[in-house]
């Protein structure tokens, strides 16, 4: 009888993962990969489809213009996982199905950390339909919007997600000539918290170079259907700041099909924990990804980033492969080759590394040089997943 393996989550950790067991799994396995969508979505780019919808279609890759003919595919959203009855329950109407190894990439949720009113009235950034919203909530509202009334747009949370989709909104605005205020709302001191001070800085200089208010150091505490409440304490009332379309990108949990898998997972955030191999609590389950907080020596686990994730799931599709043959499993590190962040047009870099010629001499750059490194960075993974034509007609998207 065959080995069954199943992958669930078609992101970065999932299709990477697939793409590496489709090499390294004998004839005597069957892989199946379960999806709620029939495409692997470019994370890292779909801001581009809030200034541009038409974007949409290269930065969504169909699932058969990646996977290999034998690799079973089934869409779906997973409801249930019987790790004693090593069986996989999915809403697609599909009977069961069983696995003797399942890989779980199933990507994050976001994290509205309890602040009312949050959930029901911002907009998410996790896929084409919330893009989608944002692009339509966005463009109506400048409609109805004059230059002495104009649209208010606020964005919570000035990570990579959030400065990125201030800039395509900024974009938009200049491009349509459109009466739109836009506001980046961070609860730590400065954009990109935690981050190189000189990278926060030409973050800060280029957003505020597109008219992008920046508003750190108090966070949200409350939000209404006219208002974002920020800051405010027993001695001081919150300031209000009224919006036409709010945007939430400040961080990240566990999916809801994973809170009730027993595997061992974090208390709070509802995340899987996994070890420097991928395996979890339970031996034949493993997981990637932003699903799992994977071990990266005492006290420390890998950042839920694109890139760690494309590293991540080479590994973790080989280690299912070995943990078949009854194989020693490899342990993951994660090697930071910097990090590149677009604001609009423009693009900033940051402790870039190269192979055989290592870390940059620059630690900060801007202009030519990061714009074009951050689309050979979104075309090289489309290349590598899909094919070069893909990456080619995706670059000047990107």
């Amino acid at each position: 009888m065959s080995t069954q393996v199943v992958v669930v989550g078609a992101g970065y950790a999932g299709t990477g993962a697939v793409n590496r067991l489709e090499d390294e799994l004998g004839p005597d396995a069957e892989l199946t990969w379960i999806s709620e969508n029939d495409y692997h979505l470019v994370l890292h780019e779909v801001h581009r489809c809030i200034r541009d919808p038409s974007v949409e279609s290269k930065v969504a890759i169909p699932i058969d213009d990646v996977k290999t003919s034998e690799t079973d595919f089934q869409t779906g959203r997973v409801t249930d996982v019987n790790v004693d009855d090593r069986t996989v329950e999915v809403d697609n109407g599909e009977e069961t199905i069983g696995y003797d190894y399942l890989l779980l990439a199933i990507g994050s949720g976001t994290a509205f950390y309890g602040i009312d009113g949050l959930k029901e009235h911002a907009h998410e950034l996790k896929g084409l339909d919330d893009v989608r919203a944002i692009h339509s909530d966005v463009a109506t509202a400048a409609k109805e919007a004059t230059q002495e009334n104009p649209a208010e747009i606020i964005i919570g949370g000035a990570g990579l997600s959030g400065i990125q989709t201030a800039g395509e909104i900024a974009e938009y605005r200049d491009e349509h000539r459109a009466p739109i205020e836009i506001t980046l709302v961070e609860g730590l001191d400065e954009v990109f918290p935690g981050n190189d001070t000189e990278l926060q800085g030409a973050l800060r200089e280029r957003l505020e170079k597109r008219n992008v208010n920046i508003l750190t150091g108090e966070f949200i505490s409350e939000v209404d259907s006219e208002n974002v409440y920020v800051g405010g304490d027993d001695d001081s009332d919150p300031e209000e700041l009224s919006y036409d379309t709010l945007i939430w990108t400040g961080g990240i949990t566990g999916q809801d099909e994973v809170t009730d898998v027993e595997v061992d997972k974090d208390d709070r955030s509802q995340r899987v924990f996994a070890g420097a191999d991928f395996q979890t609590s339970t031996d034949r389950v493993f997981a990637v990804g932003d699903t799992a907080l994977i071990e990266q020596g005492s006290d420390s686990v890998a950042p839920p980033t694109a890139q760690a994730a494309w590293q991540a799931a080479e590994v973790a599709g080989e280690n299912v492969a070995r943990a078949i043959n009854g194989e020693p499993l490899q342990t993951w590190r994660h090697d930071d080759k910097g990090t590149v962040i677009s604001v609009g047009d423009d693009a900033v870099a940051h402790g870039v590394k190269f192979p055989v010629l290592g870390q940059l001499p620059i630690n900060v750059f801007g202009g030519t040089a990061a714009r074009t490194l951050k689309k050979g960075i979104a075309a090289r993974w489309i290349a590598d997943v899909a094919s070069t034509r893909h990456a080619l007609e995706a670059w000047e998207s990107m």
